[in-house]
């Protein structure tokens, strides 16, 4: 993809907008999360320093059109609360993936609905994807309820795909198609 200019999506209770150096810590936050990252492909962060280069990674990868991620903030306030992100992006086939993280102080209250709907408006929308993908652990029953309530298809199983921790974890796939989306969005 070619490099994303910034943009800034509104909802009603939050704006998506790029991740920058500011937001270290509230990273750092989200990743040291045992609870959070449960069912993530890799064990929570131990150093701040890790969270540093994941700053410094995300502002590379929108210059290089890789991976597209946006800071979840509370529009009040301004606080960041998770983060979403496209990446895994196929040019040529117009896909992505998708991915998200919400801070467990704001599990429950619908934001990463809100922000997903979102950030998949801008996908099939501005970004003119045909499909959007996501990789879930299949035990993690709140985000796969999220993306079916987000139209997403369970398209498949992986049984043994990561290993985490010592612990080996399966996968299920979701898919959702742009026709999909905006057909719900009429009904």
């Amino acid at each position: 993809m070619p490099a994303f200019q910034p943009v800034v999506l509104t909802t009603q209770r939050l704006q998506l907008r790029f991740i920058n150096d500011g937001d270290v810590d509230s990273v750092h936050r989200l990743f040291t999360d045992p609870e959070a990252l449960r069912y993530w492909s890799f064990a929570p962060w131990t150093d701040r320093s890790q969270a540093e280069e994941t700053v410094r990674d995300t502002q590379a990868a929108y210059e290089d059109g890789s991976i597209l991620t946006f800071a979840i903030t509370l529009a009040g306030s301004g606080d960041m609360i998770g983060k979403c992100r496209l990446s895994k992006f196929s040019e040529q086939n117009r896909r992505s993936e998708i991915g998200y993280i919400l801070d467990r102080a704001h599990w429950g209250k619908g934001y990463a609905k809100e922000a997903l709907a979102a950030l998949i408006g801008h996908a099939f929308g501005p970004l003119d994807l045909l499909r959007i993908e996501a990789d879930v652990d299949p035990r993690n029953d709140a985000s796969c309820k999220l993306l079916e309530r987000l139209h997403f298809m369970h398209e498949g199983h992986l049984r043994q795909r990561w290993i985490v921790a010592g612990e080996v974890c399966d996968t299920a796939f979701y898919g959702l198609l742009r026709q999909d989306w905006e057909a719900a969005k009429v009904a």
